[in-house]
């Protein structure tokens, strides 16, 4: 537990930080990679050039100030975060690093403002904050479904909605069972790849699409080439990675997935949904709601540019037409079929929601249900992008 002292000196930063908080992560993330450039294998540069990153990171340091005294308080965000870091074989060697940057991109921003008694108030904090990550993300490696990296072999490849690419894979170790993997709708696997036209390794999460592993791990995979941007490990996959291929997976990870509870209840309906490969995920979780409790009622309402892009349509209609009680929206955004609160006014409340899509549509989506009272409880997302840059409340 930090010193009084500590908590107050800390807890007195918190408006300082709301205001140059980004600035500062932005900061410590140019210093650290300057210093530990093998650290750009780990991190999304996709992520850093958007500011994702910066700002997630912000609202995290932000929370963690706040709550010093009771770090409890922010399990759920520090579970969300240890998932990646887990994925992303963040290890507790790299936590020193982290907090030397860290405290440095304080003082640099700040000025003579920060001084000596806050630099050493917070690195007490830092060091608190560090162990209870440390813990968590431990505890989750001892659990994970295999250590590392793991070669796996790509057996099956088809494309969905133009631009979405479906991997099914299989572990080249003979000793790892696939189908006894006890995977969960939801999750993610990491995708670690060398990519020719890139300087670093790059790491990339992807939703499982489907929880049967019968036949090998099913994950999707977008071509991000929208924006003027394009997509150094979604390109690759698609162009370079074929069926016979072996590519590197760390185990499935993730906290998104059905409220186990409401699974065989069909009192409060079941809403999912997601906008482009946002389909992913809960793709897998109508799978799992289904063989479970098909009776449970069930909305599904997916989002996409045109019919030419809807993914997964034939397995939706098939899942959807084992349920006994559905409802079913698609909306093309080029016809002017719009997901938004007007949409939104028509759910039932209380209903267990599940959203995911791209930042945007996570905004608006979670904003919308937020404005129409449903509680935060009930609403679960999965953004492509970093969690803490959203928040729910």
């Amino acid at each position: 537990m930090a010193s009084p002292k500590t908590l107050q000196v800390v807890k007195a930063t918190v408006p300082v930080l709301e205001t140059h908080g980004t600035q500062i992560t932005t900061v410590f993330y140019q210093n650290m990679f300057a210093e530990h450039p093998e650290l750009l294998d780990i991190f999304n540069e996709t992520n850093q050039k958007l500011g994702r990153q910066q700002s997630a990171l912000a609202t995290t340091v932000l929370a963690a100030a706040k709550h010093l005294e009771q770090l409890e308080v922010l399990l759920p965000q520090v579970m969300q975060i240890g998932h990646k870091h887990r994925a992303l074989q963040i290890k507790p060697e790299h936590y020193p690093i982290v907090g030397k940057h860290l405290l440095g991109a304080i003082k640099e921003v700040l000025g003579d403002a920060a001084t000596d008694e806050i630099i050493e108030a917070w690195a007490e904090a830092y060091a608190e904050i560090a162990e209870v990550f440390i813990k968590v993300e431990q505890s989750m490696y001892e659990q994970a479904m295999w250590p590392g990296f793991a070669p796996f072999k790509v057996v099956d490849k088809q494309i969905t909605g133009t631009d979405i690419a479906a991997f099914t894979v299989q572990p080249e170790d003979s000793s790892l069972d696939i189908r006894a993997l006890p995977l969960t709708a939801g999750q993610y696997i990491t995708v670690k790849t060398d990519p020719q036209d890139s300087d670093h390794i790059a790491l990339r999460h992807y939703s499982l699409y489907s929880v049967d592993s019968s036949d090998g791990i099913k994950f999707a995979v977008r071509r991000d080439n929208r924006n003027a941007h394009r997509g150094l490990v979604s390109n690759y996959l698609h162009d370079h990675v074929e069926v016979g291929d072996t590519i590197l997976l760390s185990a499935p990870a993730g906290d998104f997935e059905l409220n186990k509870p409401l699974i065989e209840q069909n009192e409060v309906p079941l809403v999912l949904i997601s906008a482009g490969v946002g389909i992913t995920p809960v793709l897998a979780m109508l799978e799992a709601q289904v063989k479970a409790n098909p009776s449970r009622p069930i909305i599904w309402a997916y989002a996409c540019q045109n019919p030419e892009f809807q993914a997964f349509d034939t397995r939706v209609a098939q899942l959807l037409g084992q349920a006994q009680n559905v409802q079913q929206h698609t909306f093309y955004f080029e016809q002017g079929q719009l997901l938004d609160e007007s949409w939104l006014k028509t759910l039932p409340n209380p209903a267990d929601v599940y959203v995911c899509g791209s930042m945007v549509f996570m905004d608006s989506m979670i904003e919308g249900l937020m404005a129409l009272e449903h509680s935060g409880d009930n609403i679960h997302y999965e953004p492509f992008g970093p969690k803490m840059s959203l928040s729910v409340g």
